[in-house]
């Protein structure tokens, strides 16, 4: 494989070779350093669409990313703006800080087109039309400032570009939003004015806001509102806790080592700066000044989006991608418009998977390495990299047994290659531990001697920015951000319709009536995740596709008939279930499904075909926010109806 990776690298270019990773299942610093090593800029990831986004805009306007995992966070907190996240099947920990928050006497704002646990125990339910975030939060900012209800000492002293904002503001009045929105205008004030009286806030967001097209503006939106009522870097808002004393995993991918000329070729050109090399080089140097070190954004900087890359595998726009590693991710059922992908993957010269399980995207692979698990291998973990704080983990059972099985860390893989192709003095390290050995020792702390202790975690200390400022180029909470439009952008956010709506495809409406949201997290599976386990399989056998019974009795469909769900790319078929809890024109379907039981082999590839949302998802490149490179999954545009049967029996066993 690595003679292989040498012919393309000298063939075509280092950017030849590409590297995808998924979500948290591995060891993200290494797969960097490798490629920055090789001289590749092309790693992508779904980051532009989960948590990547949203620390790439927190960067560019607070110089750091805040911390939302933490459960002593939520339980010292007044009011949750909780946004397009259902935390009970997402995020265990932040549902047990909001269970406590809210025990505690906390306001809880759940913004959400679907009925959830969340929706279930907030105060104030916000039942938006999918994709309308940006225009609600710009509403809510119009109605703080009219009223007077932000925090002016701090608005005066540590924000740059309130008056800016507050123009912007007023194209946002919440007559005007409750058209927009499908939320009453009298809804809107209370949401802003609960926000802003009950301080300290804090405004949290899911994938329904990350999976929009237009992602950048919402989630700027979403980091101004809780920095003009105050909550910045105060126990219960919005913490800053701050680089780590420890080497981190930053340091560890030596972005460095990247020349410049070879920054240049990212395949994605000069679109989504602000997620690229440009934007990453503006927004460190100011983190750098203020912080003492860089930003360290777990690979959240720099990556290529997944359309751009399926794209240049494709059609060889705009230069062929030759080679794709793919590590812990299953690009046909979790990147969009699987048709593209699944002719991506084809014209590839060589594909290399690295993984737990054969997926339908590891069966089109060259070679398929088994990954050792999270059991099989020890850990630190740094909590997605955004605090000083970091836990030590042993590995808990043999990755290698004889005869039996043989399976290897990401580590290992990672190490092997580079020592094959030149790395040599970048890999000194020849197991983990003595790697972790190296990253503790400004800790004065060995690997075994954390694990002993379980967890190094420093005091927590608040409003920081009195003594040191804000890591961005004014030194203040940026509402208008002088990055973005250094990089060409409009600094302000501003609301733009879904590029597939009702609103601005009319005329596509009239065939495809419904608004399609998908990838609502739901147990015992996590994305394409788990579906071979037949135990989770017996809980759970069917994808579940969910509409209002009012709209569904309009199509002739029962609950638990199967149902087509079409879109103009494509058509697949889920279980119908009645549900009351989402607006008659909205339907969900269910993100990540494949049948691990169907045929592996072409042109099976374990079902992929037949109930997978992906297949009808879209990623125009011009559909796509022009500063980070997200894409929708959540609002768009699709037609439903009844699956015939010849026979009694259902079309999937």
């Amino acid at each position: 494989m690595a003679e292989r990776l040498k012919e393309i690298r000298e063939k075509y270019g280092a950017e030849a070779v590409a590297e995808s990773a998924g979500t948290s299942r591995t060891y993200e610093e290494f797969r960097t350093r490798f490629m920055h090593l090789f001289g590749s800029p092309n790693m992508t990831a779904i980051d532009p669409i989960c948590h990547g986004n949203s620390a790439v805009v927190a960067m560019t306007i607070y110089g750091w990313f805040p911390y939302w995992m933490s459960t002593e966070k939520l339980e010292a907190t007044k009011c949750i703006l909780m946004m397009g996240r259902n935390p009970l099947p997402s995020h265990q920990t932040v549902w047990e800080g909001v269970v406590k928050a809210k025990k505690k006497g906390a306001k809880i704002i759940a913004v959400d087109p679907r009925a959830t646990e969340m929706t279930e125990i907030a105060d104030l339910w916000l039942q938006l039309r999918p994709g309308t975030d940006c225009a609600l939060l710009m509403s809510m900012i119009k109605v703080i400032i009219e009223e007077g209800l932000y925090d002016k000492d701090f608005v005066a002293n540590w924000c740059h570009g309130f008056d800016e904002l507050a123009q912007r503001a007023e194209d946002y009045p919440p007559e005007k939003v409750a058209d927009i929105t499908w939320i009453p205008a009298e809804k809107i004030r209370e949401a802003a004015r609960m926000f802003a009286l009950n301080r300290p806030s804090c405004a949290l967001e899911g994938m329904g806001l990350a999976h929009q097209a237009y992602s950048r503006h919402v989630l700027q939106a979403k980091y101004i509102i809780s920095a003009i009522v105050g909550n910045m870097d105060v126990e219960g808002g919005e913490e800053l806790l701050g680089p780590a004393p420890f080497i981190t995993e930053h340091e560890i991918e030596l972005p460095d080592r990247l020349p410049p000329e070879q920054r240049k070729k990212s395949a994605s050109g000069d679109r989504f700066k602000l997620f690229g090399w440009p934007g990453y080089e503006l927004i460190q140097q100011s983190v750098e000044r203020v912080w003492g070190k860089r930003g360290d954004l777990f690979h959240f900087t720099a990556i290529l989006p997944p359309p751009v890359a399926v794209r240049a595998m494709a059609y060889g726009q705009p230069y062929p991608i030759r080679a794709l590693i793919t590590l812990a991710n299953n690009p046909m059922v979790t990147w969009a418009n699987t048709k593209l992908v699944y002719k991506a993957l084809r014209n590839l010269e060589l594909y290399v998977v690295v993984d737990y399980f054969m997926t339908p995207s590891a069966e089109l692979a060259d070679y398929v390495f088994p990954a050792a698990s999270w059991l099989e291998r020890p850990f630190l973990w740094n909590y997605h990299n955004t605090t000083p704080t970091i836990t030590a983990g042993e590995q808990a059972v043999p990755n290698t047994m004889p005869g039996e099985y043989d399976r290897r860390s990401d580590y290992h893989f990672w190490r092997g290659l580079g020592l094959r192709l030149g790395q040599e003095a970048d890999w000194p390290w020849e197991t983990l531990e003595e790697h972790y050995d190296y990253r503790l020792k400004p800790l004065g702390y060995t690997f075994n001697e954390l694990l002993k202790v379980g967890k190094y975690e420093p005091p927590r200390r608040f409003k920081k920015y009195e003594q040191i400022g804000f890591g961005t180029p004014t030194g203040k909470v940026e509402l208008y951000s002088t990055i973005l439009e250094k990089l060409g952008y409009d600094p302000l956010p501003f609301y733009r319709e879904p590029p597939e709506s009702p609103v601005s495809k009319k005329e596509l409406a009239k065939e495809y009536p419904l608004i399609l949201t998908t990838g609502a997290r739901f147990l015992p599976f996590f994305h394409s995740e788990h579906r071979q386990v037949e135990s989770l399989r017996r809980r759970y056998p069917h994808p579940i596709f969910e509409i209002h019974p009012e709209t569904a009795k309009k199509l002739d469909i029962n609950d638990g008939d199967w149902v087509w769900i079409e879109t103009p790319r494509g058509r697949i078929m889920q279980k119908c279930r009645y549900f009351d809890g989402i607006d008659p024109r909205v339907v969900h379907a269910q993100h990540g499904w494949w049948f691990p039981e169907l045929p592996g082999e072409e042109p099976w590839l374990h079902g992929v075909w037949i109930s997978n949302v992906n297949v009808l998802t879209e990623e125009e490149l011009d559909d796509m926010d022009e500063a980070v490179g997200s894409w929708s999954f959540k609002n768009l545009l699709c037609k439903v109806y009844k699956v015939k049967k010849y026979e009694e029996r259902a079309p999937l066993p």
